[in-house]
């Protein structure tokens, strides 16, 4: 018998599949198109399990529409540019453009060994100038339009990657990327893309993505952060200043009594500057700023300002009221300044109360009367304003409105719409990005590079300064030019574009990858565009998708594209993690340090110390290609498959692996064990009628390819599309284990649940059942053959199980003829034995009969 050899195989068809060109697609307008896109990964090392998971899920369906009949367009490429590669590139001590090029060569091989059914014609890499060079034309666009623009701002920093971050790449006060290192406030310039402008669209089409996880859409809204509210205008006494603060209460604008700006409000400076306050708010302000957000907002976190010096006019009151710098005052909520009522804010209660700053009730309940003296915390709930002039008597929630009308009657203030979103900053002081296209002139000004003269490239041959600093600003062959304006001495920009950007739009061009005329030939992103699915991590559902989203309606309306968003559907694929176990000495470990139980390291006994995510930097990765060397490729797709729903997390076990290998080994002897009797087997003709076991097992297959299409196509259950599959095959394997003597009907219904479930299982293991289809005689690749339709007449049941109950209790179940009615579902149930046992001589009130499934007799 023919040894089940998965290397030999795999080579062979992906071979096979490469020399034949299944994959590669154009457009074809006969034909429906679904575009199936994994998010691409950044090159920065050997592909993990996590890849290989989500794109053997992202494979089967690709697999699966491709044999419906689709158009399929399922490109790879890669995220080349940014942090990950260079800081790999450092800790290796090699070049980054070298460290990512043999990357995306060594990637490349691993998912093609893996048998991934990709069009590589279309493989791009972000840090080609050909990519980059379309980035910067976008970028150049979005400047002309007023969505780019430059203003010196704090910005996050990160000491270790040697960059600005994005507020959406700060978590919990740290860098994304590196979670023990703190984030710190620094002050400089840098590029702004407007997508604020874009907020009330952004938040409104979140209701119009209904194939997106309900999960994401709200981590985007939150995101967004929408608030509905006033800008109230403070004015500064003894100069021309007014401060305009933003509020969701200005039902309270009576009871405040100071006022709160964030310690990197631009004002801080300008209103001390000179003043005998100037140093001590300088030092406050900059030790502020050393402690990340979460600790500065935190309930738990003592409220702490210093007095400004400076005093401004409540507008509705006429009174004074100090200014001060609050720690927990944010710049990016509102207008980074605030109202402090303490008697109806928490927050504002501890200040006024650490400070010794007034306070002053304006809201009351309905049933008892308060008092400034008496208040140990701040009254929070509805109720009836007070002390508050003509509005004396009305509910406070009433009030919102009245407040705001008198407001902008008066010129004191407006209604306003807030977002908690703010523009997106995408300076990096790194040098492995696209260089943004600008130019400084000391005559003109900021200039935008010619059209023309891009791509500004990046230069390939400088080394990185000491501790991976960017050589770009040190090197006059690169920043040093002339202005296209005047033609005198000029300087480049030498930041670079956040990878994000590149992100952002990368799905865009894998319609048209080789189109020189523009970021894409427009024809074909029309045919294409919006990707139909796309398969990611849940890790991306603010930064990664709503920029994209932004940048999709940016393009819109450059007219590059016609639709408003980019992904109609999106699965988040659910974490590979692995079993721990814990050590009082050592910590924890993984199965492999564990030995009876036992620590290798110091003997002692380990305890189960929960599941953790699979990563480089926990140490605790498998590596893909020693499994596949070990088992094959389709082994270990099956295992990441089968294992978990793709929504889940999929928790790793050896075992699983080993069971995956032992069910493709099953059916592989099964195929070559029969190989003649299946060969020889004729399709059934549905004419000559069928024994109850033939007719079970043809049951069996139209069933099993209902539940596999339906897994598929409506809810990506992998792994029970594939247990559904295990189930035909026991039914198999049981008969032909059983009859030694088979006639022609039944080698034509076996042939036809053979066929049928190696067809099922190409999506999932494509490799071994291609060998196996070329086994059973088949000419044709299952790489073309049709997904196969199930007859609703071969699932119709010629019996059904009846179960009798008697007085509610179940006495006897019974296999009757689908065809029977209920009268006579009724007489065979009352000549049943068991049951005249039960009711003896007792007299039968009534009879029911429900659905042909069950007959209760009420004696």
């Amino acid at each position: 018998m023919k040894k089940y050899d998965p290397h030999a195989i795999e080579v062979r068809w992906q071979s096979f599949w490469e020399r034949k060109g299944y994959f590669k697609v154009t457009e074809d307008r006969t034909k429906k198109k679904y575009y199936l896109l994994e998010m691409y990964p950044y090159p920065s090392g050997k592909i993990h399990m996590g890849h290989v998971r989500n794109y053997a899920i992202g494979d089967v369906v690709a697999r699966y529409k491709r044999m419906s009949g689709f158009n399929v367009l399922h490109p790879m490429g890669w995220d080349a540019f940014g942090m990950p590669a260079e800081n790999a590139a450092i800790e290796n001590n090699t070049h980054p453009a070298k460290w990512t090029y043999e990357n995306i060569d060594y990637m490349r091989a691993q998912l093609q060994r893996m048998g991934f059914s990709y069009d590589w014609d279309r493989e791009l890499a972000t840090c080609r100038a050909e990519y980059y060079c379309w980035e910067q034309l976008i970028f150049l666009k979005m400047f002309k339009k007023g969505l780019a623009y430059k203003k010196k701002t704090y910005v996050n920093w990160c000491e270790l990657c040697q960059t600005v971050l994005a507020n959406e790449q700060v978590v919990d006060g740290c860098c994304w990327r590196h979670l023990d290192q703190e984030v710190v406030l620094k002050e400089m310039d840098s590029w702004f893309l407007k997508i604020t402008d874009y907020a009330r669209e952004l938040l409104e089409y979140c209701d119009r993505l209904p194939g997106w996880p309900e999960k994401v859409l709200t981590m985007q809204r939150n995101w967004i952060g929408e608030s509905h509210g006033a800008i109230i205008r403070f004015p500064v006494v003894d100069a021309d200043h007014v401060i305009e603060v933003f509020t969701t209460r200005q039902d309270t604008v009576f009871g405040a009594t100071f006022l709160c700006f964030a310690p990197e409000h631009p004002l801080v400076k300008e209103l001390t500057k000179g003043s005998d306050k100037e140093e001590e708010v300088a030092e406050f302000v900059e030790k502020t700023l050393k402690v990340d957000t979460f600790m500065r907002t935190a309930d738990f976190a003592v409220k702490e300002g210093v007095f400004t010096g400076r005093y401004c006019l409540n507008p509705l009151t006429e009174e004074e009221m100090p200014i001060y710098v609050a720690n927990f005052v944010l710049y990016e909520y509102g207008t980074g300044a605030i109202m402090a009522v303490p008697t109806h804010d928490q927050r504002d209660f501890e200040f006024a109360k650490k400070y010794g700053l007034p306070l002053r009730i304006v809201i009351r309940p309905e049933d008892r009367e308060l008092t400034e003296e008496e208040m140990t915390e701040a009254y929070i709930d509805e109720g009836i304003l007070v002390n508050s002039g003509p509005f004396n008597g009305m509910p406070n929630m009433e009030a919102l409105e009245r407040i705001a009308d008198y407001l902008e009657s008066k010129g004191m203030g407006k209604r306003e719409v807030s977002f908690r979103l703010k523009d997106w900053g995408i300076s990096r002081q790194r040098y492995w990005g696209a260089p943004i296209p600008v130019i400084y002139c000391p005559q003109c000004g900021v200039v935008p590079v010619p059209e023309d003269q891009l791509p500004v490239l990046l230069p390939l041959d400088l080394e990185l300064k000491e501790g991976g600093r960017s050589p770009l600003p040190y090197e006059a062959s690169f920043y040093e030019t002339k202005c296209p304006c005047c033609g005198e001495l000029a300087r480049r920009e030498t930041d670079t574009m956040d990878t994000f950007v590149e992100s952002s739009w990368y799905f865009d061009r894998f319609a048209s990858p080789r189109y020189e005329n523009g970021p894409f030939d427009k024809e074909k992103v029309a045919y294409w565009m919006p990707v139909d699915q796309y398969i990611g991590g849940i890790e991306h559902a603010i930064l990664h998708l709503l920029y994209s989203r932004f940048y999709t309606k940016v393009l819109r309306e450059m007219g590059y594209l016609d639709i408003d968003e980019p992904f109609t559907n999106l699965l988040t694929q659910g974490m590979v993690c692995k079993e721990t176990f814990r050590c009082r000495e050592h910590g924890y470990l993984y199965p492999e340090e564990i030995k009876e139980g036992r620590c290798i390291d110091c003997g002692k006994d380990a305890e189960i110390g929960g599941s953790v995510k699979m990563s480089k930097s926990t140490k605790n990765v498998i590596d893909p290609q020693k499994l596949i060397d070990r088992y094959g490729a389709d082994t270990v797709r099956m295992f990441c498959l089968f294992a978990s729903p793709p929504e889940r997390d999929l928790e790793w076990s050896d075992e699983g692996v080993e069971g995956a290998w032992r069910f493709l080994n099953r059916v592989w002897r099964l195929v070559v064990e029969n190989r003649e009797l299946l060969s020889n087997g004729k399709p059934y003709d549905g004419i000559q009628p069928l024994s109850p076991d033939l007719r079970d097992i043809q049951r069996k297959t139209h069933q099993t390819i209902k539940k596999v299409t339906e897994d598929i196509e409506e809810r990506f259950h992998f792994n029970t599309a594939i247990s559904a599959i295990m189930e035909l095959f026991n039914t198999i394997n049981q008969f032909l284990n059983n009859n030694r003597e088979i006639s022609e009907v039944a080698r034509s219904v076996i042939r036809e649940a053979v066929d049928t479930m190696v067809i099922l299982l190409h999506p999932v293991v494509p490799h071994i059942t291609e060998e196996l289809w070329e086994i059973l005689g088949h000419s044709q690749s299952l790489a073309t053959v049709s997904w196969p339709p199930y007859r609703e007449e071969a699932l119709e049941k010629e019996s059904c199980l009846v179960v009798i109950q008697v007085n509610g209790k179940v006495r006897s179940r019974m296999e009757v003829p689908v065809s029977l009615n209920e009268k006579e579902i009724q007489d065979q149930a009352l000549r049943d034995k068991r049951v005249q046992h039960f009711i003896g001589e007792k007299e039968i009130k009534r009879v029911i009969v429900v659905q042909k499934k069950l007959v209760n007799l009420v004696v």
